[in-house]
This record gives structure tokens, C-alpha cells and sequence, in this order.
């Protein structure tokens, strides 16, 4: 019996690990095709913050998905410097919640 459930947890977690995988190559794709990665990487500082520096600050923070998403949506600046980030008005929620939560995560490949 207790191998079954190994064997069913080990299972378990290579689904979530594909469909993690399935979730970071959708939000880097659509994070190219809007243009983010022009300005953003993932582990630097470019004209924008560094996606992991954008996780560090909002590590533990209530709400924070939805914070990141809005921000994305309007843009803005002064969170992380004079230089403005221009909105997204034309993503739809479930592809908001999807760049942030893939950034919030340190952008995963």
C-alpha cells in the first residue's frame, strides 16, 4: 500500500511539473509576443527591472498576483525607477494573472 501512494504522489508530481512547464512556456511566449522581454529579463536589469528582482519584492505579500497584474495591464512608473512601463490594455485577465504569476515565480524556463 505504501508504495501505491509512492508510486500515485510520484505521478502527481510529474503532471504538475509538465503542466509548470506547459504554464512557463505560455508566459514567456506571451510575454515575447507583448513586447516585455524588450525591456525585462529574467535575471538582469535591463531597461526595466529583472523578472526574479520583481518576485524578490513582492515575496509574501498579499495580493500580490493581482497587484503585478494590474500594473501590467496600466502600466506606469516610479516602483522601480523614473523610466515608465507602457500598458497592456489589450490582454485579457487569465493572460495578466498568467505573466504574473509566471514573473512572481522568478520566471521559470
Amino acid at each position: 500500500m505504501k508504495s501505491i501512494l509512492l508510486c500515485l504522489a510520484a505521478s502527481g508530481a510529474l503532471w504538475s511539473a509538465g503542466a509548470h512547464a506547459q504554464d512557463a512556456a505560455a508566459a514567456k511566449a506571451l510575454a515575447t509576443k507583448s513586447a516585455c522581454m524588450a525591456c525585462h529579463a529574467v535575471d538582469k536589469k535591463l531597461v526595466g527591472p529583472a523578472f526574479k528582482d520583481v518576485a524578490a519584492k513582492h515575496k509574501g505579500q498579499a495580493g500580490a498576483l493581482e497587484a503585478v497584474a494590474a500594473r501590467i495591464k496600466s502600466g506606469g512608473s516610479g516602483l522601480y525607477g523614473p523610466v515608465p512601463m507602457p500598458p497592456q490594455p489589450n490582454l485579457k485577465d487569465d493572460e495578466l494573472k498568467l505573466l504574473a504569476g509566471w514573473i512572481l515565480a522568478g520566471a521559470p524556463q
